[in-house]
């Protein structure tokens, strides 16, 4: 994209793509399809229902759904109507819930039927809750309504709402691997500088349809993949929940060009029993981020579908889209997350908060990535001392990821600050020794990182899933180790367990691995 783009009010994107492919089909969705001409005017609808429940400016409306075709249009309604939107995760129990909707003072819950049971439990705790808007099929309460019931007397015209690119527009929630989640707030001119922005580097085009297999109240799904999408004209069919064989089928059935995963998707896409190349013979493209790839099962899939682009995106919620590394350098810059898109500048600094040198380049030269651009988030929602710890004192946001960049200015990300093993005062990368692990056969997922020792202070461990059949020792994992990377980096305990703990979007939860190994030792987890 050579001219910068404008930062617009969230819903003018989808207005721009209605006027030009009113009738290209917007989204798939549980058997049901919309052009856009058809969900520009559905989220206008929503926006005018909103307005007649006086849940507009100022007022906050959230989410609890899967993938469904209404996601979408309340994305781009509660948008249109200038309310502050805020998106919750299916996994939520009731207590989590209590919490995100007192944190935000939710006025509305747009909810799936099937998530009814943990809203209701939460809902005597929640007294800013006024309306639950049902999407799908459920006996309803006296104080729910369905969402057709929600719409009516609403007609297409949105209300006149003068909506600014520095008006807070989203929440979106982090995984919550250390406590309860935090919302990061974005505005509209964020959100829609990075759709626009990546248009271009993830290569989409309005002849282009896409398999979204990610859920949209994370960032990736919505803002880094559904909303660029949308912006360019791509069809967009929408898995409700990740399962490797609905996916192959969805390929198939809609002859879909692109895809759109996190790294633990590609790894079960190749390992599921219904998997063969020819069923994804119309895929161009796969982009995926959420987590970094294990450099062999990038070279696994490139093996298997050497026609298949791999486009590996990084970013995260309060720092949004940060970097792509292009197809083309898949193979030569393979352990690498690319470089930064046009609205980004990088940063690194050591572990003192001092700046590395911008001249600075190479595995010598590491420290914590830091960033700046409109893409960007405000901060964590209604937690001022976490957003003040999450920017330097000259307005640079820490990711908390460790790395360095190359002489070409490709971004190396070893790690997160927070994985890191410190043995004997020595830094040790986890995402090294899982790389070790991944280049076994045996080896379908693993997760390394830090258990106590006397001598050392913590020392690698792992816990390891193997792939369907394959049988292995423990001992012979770690041994296999040493012989990849320096010895002293070997894990010294290898688990064997038959599943990963996961976020909903397929982050491995090292939190919980760690847990039992350090209750009562103090370590933050």
């Amino acid at each position: 994209m050579n001219d910068t783009p404008a930062a617009l009010p969230a819903a003018e994107l989808l207005s721009r793509a209605a006027s030009r492919w009113p009738e290209r089909t917007a989204v798939i969705a549980g058997g049901k399809s919309i052009t856009f001409r058809e969900m520009d005017r559905a989220a206008s609808r929503l926006a005018a229902a909103l307005a007649n429940a006086e849940l507009g400016p100022g007022r906050t409306v959230a989410i609890l759904s899967p993938n469904r075709i209404e996601y979408p249009i309340f994305h781009m309604g509660a948008a249109r109507a200038g309310s502050l939107q805020a998106h919750f995760s299916i996994r939520y129990t009731a207590e989590d819930l209590v919490h995100v909707i007192n944190k935000v003072e939710a006025e509305a819950v747009f909810a799936d039927a099937s998530l009814l049971p943990a809203l209701r439990a939460a809902r005597r705790r929640t007294p800013s809750l006024k309306t639950v808007v049902v999407m799908g099929t459920a006996t309803l309460a006296a104080d729910e309504m369905s969402w057709d019931s929600f719409h009516a007397g609403a007609g297409d015209k949105p209300p006149k709402v003068a909506i600014r690119p520095e008006d807070p527009f989203c929440i979106t929630f982090t995984g919550g691997t250390t406590g309860f989640p935090k919302g990061v707030l974005a505005t509209h001119g964020s959100r829609s500088y990075i759709a626009q922005v990546l248009i271009e580097p993830f290569e989409l085009t309005p002849r282009d349809i896409a398999v979204l297999g990610t859920p949209m109240f994370h960032l990736a799904g919505l803002g880094s993949w559904f909303v660029p999408a949308m912006t360019a004209g791509t069809t967009m069919a929408l898995l409700p929940r990740w399962d490797p064989a609905a996916f192959i089928a969805a390929v198939e059935r809609e002859r879909a060009t692109m895809g759109f995963l996190v790294p633990t998707m590609v790894n079960g896409v190749i390992g599921d029993a219904g998997f063969a190349p020819h069923r994804l013979a119309t895929l161009r493209l796969l982009n995926y981020g959420g987590a970094p790839m294990p450099v062999p099962l990038l070279e696994r899939v490139l093996e298997t579908l050497p026609k298949l682009g791999m486009l590996d995106h990084y970013g995260q919620s309060e720092g949004g889209a940060l970097a792509y590394r292009p197809p083309d350098r898949a193979r030569d810059k393979a352990a690498s997350n690319g470089i930064p898109f046009v609205c980004t500048q990088v940063a690194f600094f050591d572990s003192d908060g001092k700046r590395l040198p911008d001249n600075a380049r190479g595995p010598d030269a590491v420290g914590e990535l830091c960033v700046k651009g409109p893409q960007n988030c405000v901060g964590y929602y209604r937690e001022p001392e976490l957003t003040k710890a999450l920017f330097t004192p000259d307005g640079w946001l820490k990711t908390g990821d460790i790395g360095y960049r190359d002489e070409e200015g490709f971004l190396f990300l070893v790690d997160r600050a927070k994985d890191m093993i410190i043995a004997g005062g020595e830094n040790i990368y986890p995402a090294e020794i899982e790389n070790a692990l991944f280049e076994h056969p045996a080896v379908k997922e693993c997760a390394v990182f830090g258990i106590p020792d006397a001598h050392w202070g913590e020392v690698p461990a792992a816990h390891v899933v193997l792939a369907e059949g394959q049988k292995i020792s423990p001992e012979a994992l770690a041994d296999f180790v040493a012989m990849k990377i320096a010895r002293h980096k070997r894990p010294r305990l290898v688990k064997l367990v038959d599943a990963l703990p996961k976020t909903a979007i397929g982050k491995v939860q090292k939190n919980l691995i760690r847990k039992p190994y350090w209750e009562g030792r103090g370590r933050k987890i």
